[in-house]
């Protein structure tokens, strides 16, 4: 099977710009030369019919003055008039002959150059035929005169003209030129506002551009309906981030008490861990649980137990710094992320106010007082764990050891753990 040839590369395309530019210098040189070309055969049918009137008076005059050398048949007297006459009129030939048709004299101006002989052909394209005229003697003809003209007439205004017609077309042209720059301006000034910023919508999303109103109402009207599908697209886009907000708050925070979740935290811990490692500092993880949470929520309903966990997620946010972090890891749990910290000592401070704060009674929505506490564990970084599996684990120990003495304390978790697996 014969492969097809490759395709020829692809010339680039022409720019509106160029577009109108060659428009306008086609329509000017096409005005231009119909126009000349129209003037010149107007002109050229003028120059035929003066030239023959002329030439007649010529005729006329001649035959006057040959006249008395015609009919006493003196051709030197003819001759003498010829060449008097001739050099100073637009003739190629003179000639004068008797009635039977005898030449008695004849005058031409001499050997003709390129230029005579140039304008000899454009005289008898103009006046195909030689100029007959009789010569009269009291009314009756006695000879006949013969002029063939020659044209000098003819070619300067046919140079004349053409130069008028050059003249023109430049002037044309440069008047094209200009108003074909005015006239961009207006139709390509409003694409090009357009064309730039559909490209920085495209490339940037920079869906708050607008395109400036232009003066043509067609483009005005274009501009306005892209405007209006870019109010469109900002809606939407501002729509569309304010759901990934949404969403992606949905994903790290705990939709009860607003606090971070457990992933949020573990992702937090991770980059505290990281960080304390390259600096040499310290970080401490606290982990708390509500002591009296189930008795409360099958005494008083899963509203009162809700209200317990965002009012314990109020107390604890009120002690913190906002480089801390506090989550609800699920049920009645939750963790504190201290970062950074000076000593360890700090981490039991926070605790020991948390464990304060919860001195004072819950107002439950149907009006009772209720009072709780939290049993806290305290895991601190790098004594108890060097990556967030083992700080989590030890902490959670600590706070069920704190349970376990007594409700309502706080405990320091015990050496290093390993994690399985």
């Amino acid at each position: 099977m014969t492969p097809l040839p490759p395709h020829p590369p692809h010339s680039p395309r022409p720019s509106l710009d160029q577009v109108l530019t060659r428009a306008h210098r086609r329509v000017a040189c096409i005005a231009v030369a119909l126009a000349g070309l129209a003037l010149t055969v107007a002109g050229l049918g003028a120059l035929r019919f003066y030239s023959e009137q002329n030439l007649r008076l010529v005729a006329r005059s001649l035959s006057y003055t040959v006249e008395a050398a015609v009919v006493f048949d003196d051709a030197q007297a003819a001759q003498e008039a010829l060449a008097l006459i001739g050099g100073h009129e637009d003739v190629a030939e003179l000639e004068v002959g008797n009635i039977e048709g005898r030449v008695l004299a004849r005058w031409s101006p001499g050997a003709p150059g390129a230029g005579a002989r140039l304008e000899q052909t454009l005289a008898g394209w103009l006046i195909p035929s030689p100029l007959l005229f009789p010569v009269l003697h009291d009314g009756q003809a006695v000879g006949q005169i013969r002029l063939v003209p020659l044209g000098r007439g003819l070619l300067q205004y046919l140079l004349s003209g053409l130069a008028c017609v050059c003249l023109c077309l430049a002037i044309s042209i440069a008047v094209a030129a200009r108003l074909a720059r005015r006239m961009q301006a207006e139709i390509t000034g409003p694409l090009r506002d357009l064309a730039g910023v559909a490209h920085r919508v495209r490339c940037d999303r920079s869906f708050g551009l607008r395109v400036p109103d232009a003066g043509i109402a067609e483009l005005n009207a274009l501009n306005g309906d892209f405007n209006a599908l870019l109010d469109e697209l900002e809606a939407w886009q501002r729509h569309q981030q304010k759901e990934h907000a949404t969403l992606s708050h949905r994903a790290s925070h705990d939709s009860l008490t607003g606090l971070s979740n457990r992933a949020m935290l573990e992702s937090e811990l991770a980059k505290a861990l990281a960080e304390a490692a390259a600096e040499d500092g310290l970080v401490a993880l606290l982990y708390l649980d509500s002591d009296r949470f189930k008795e409360i929520n099958d005494q008083y309903g899963h509203a009162a137990g809700d209200a317990v966990l965002v009012n314990i997620a109020a107390r604890i946010k009120t002690l913190l710094r906002s480089n801390d972090l506090v989550a609800r890891l699920g049920g009645d749990e939750f963790a504190i992320l201290l970062r950074p910290l000076r000593h360890g000592a700090d981490a039991l401070a926070i605790a020991d106010q948390i464990i304060a704060a919860m001195a004072q009674p819950i107002h439950l929505p149907g009006g009772d007082n209720i009072y709780t506490s939290l049993s806290i564990g305290v895991a601190l970084y790098p004594q108890h764990g060097a990556d967030p599996a083992a700080m989590l684990l030890a902490a959670d120990e600590a706070m069920y050891q704190a349970k376990q003495r007594r409700r309502g304390s706080r405990h320091v978790a015990g050496p290093p753990h390993t994690i399985p697996g």
